[in-house]
């Protein structure tokens, strides 16, 4: 099968063999299924930079002993309103899942829920978790996470900052929800593995090479992330002050603050640490999740339908020459969930075969 190509699978197959994955690999049933659910929803919504293509990261990381399949996952400390929660070093899905239950319950009870994680590894789609809130049907939910060190400061050569996700899901009416969920970065580091899976050259302005200048070489970028040579992914708004870079580089920073200097988790290049002869160690990833009534606000219909109105209006302005239609925000990914889960999930060959294999090396088969 050549890297490129493309196979159809099916959604819930796809679940439940990246669920038996992980109960191989001593993973809990619920936390094992929590996990597969993360990742197939991210393929599902189209995000297949943070979809099953994942799976052989978090193989790696339990194998290796810097991501525990069944950690110690407890609150540290809680008020009325909020909390903070240990991820115990495990899987950043089941303790993110936990932390925005968590966060939902104190909304309903206090009006406003705000819970940040410490210890904890990579989480999966920001999305998932806002829109956790969006089943209370009277919520408005939010999920940020910090993450490895990918992305240079504004008028910087190194990376310093992760691509620092946040979302925000809102409901309406009719209408569907509005769901925001974007990387601080211009691109995440996913998108430049698929653009290398595919050997696409990335635009100009996506990242920078190990001078600091722009490239369009994503293997080149990928590499020197490994080595540490230097360059890395631009900041929202690209590379200086006028196209605004440095305000993408305000929301890592604002992001980094949140999930790992308010916790007490990683931050900055403290994430991610190795010992002195290089062995990695526990992440120490950060997460923050909130949530808030919105009768808190203002009666619940009334946001509806002005949630429905401000929707309508904006998708019935007057379109850019050439353009069909205007989007809201996880309208996209909500119209591939749809078609996916009636045509199958797409997964490219190099990501197929890598699942192939991971089944071979835990004994799960495959039978997607």
């Amino acid at each position: 099968m050549v890297a490129s190509d493309v196979v159809r699978v099916n959604p819930d197959r796809l679940r439940d063999f990246t669920r038996r994955v992980f109960v191989a690999l001593g993973v809990p049933d619920e936390d094992s299924y929590v996990t597969a659910d993360v990742l197939v929803e991210a393929d599902l919504r189209g995000v297949d930079s943070h979809g099953v293509a994942r799976v052989r990261r978090y193989v790696q990381g339990i194998r290796d002993g810097v991501m525990l399949p069944r950690p110690e996952i407890r609150v540290v400390h809680e008020m009325a309103a909020t909390a903070l929660i240990d991820g115990g070093a495990g899987l950043g899905q089941p303790v993110g899942v936990r932390a925005m239950r968590l966060a939902i319950e104190k909304a309903q009870a206090a009006g406003a829920g705000f819970v940040s994680v410490r210890n904890s590894n990579h989480y999966g789609i920001a999305g998932y978790y806002a829109m956790m809130a969006l089943k209370e049907g009277n919520l408005i939910g939010m999920s940020m996470t910090n993450a490895d060190v990918l992305v240079v400061p504004t008028f910087g050569r190194d990376a310093v900052l992760g691509t620092n996700p946040i979302s925000v899901a809102a409901p309406s009416g009719k209408e569907r929800p509005f769901v925001l969920d974007m990387a601080t970065s211009t691109v995440p580091r996913g998108k430049l593995e698929v653009y290398d899976r595919l050997g696409k050259p990335v635009p100009i302005g996506w990242a920078t090479d190990e001078r600091g200048l722009d490239t369009t070489d994503a293997g080149r970028v990928l590499r020197n992330f490994k080595s540490r040579a230097g360059g890395g992914l631009l900041p929202l708004g690209g590379a200086g002050e006028l196209l605004s870079g440095h305000k993408g580089y305000g929301l890592a920073l604002l992001v980094d603050i949140f999930c790992g200097v308010l916790p007490g988790a990683g931050y900055a290049t403290r994430i991610y640490p190795k010992t002195p002869e290089g062995k990695p160690l526990p992440a120490d990833v950060g997460h923050f999740f909130g949530a808030w009534r919105i009768d808190g606000f203002r009666p619940l219909e009334k946001f509806q339908a002005a949630m429905d109105d401000i929707i309508r209006l904006l998708k019935g302005t007057p379109r850019a020459e050439g353009q069909e239609r205007i989007y809201i925000h996880g309208e996209k990914e909500f119209e591939a969930a749809e078609r996916y889960r009636a045509e199958g999930v797409p997964l490219v060959g190099k990501v197929y075969e890598d699942l192939r294999a991971i089944g071979g090396e835990t004994g799960v088969g495959f039978d997607i």
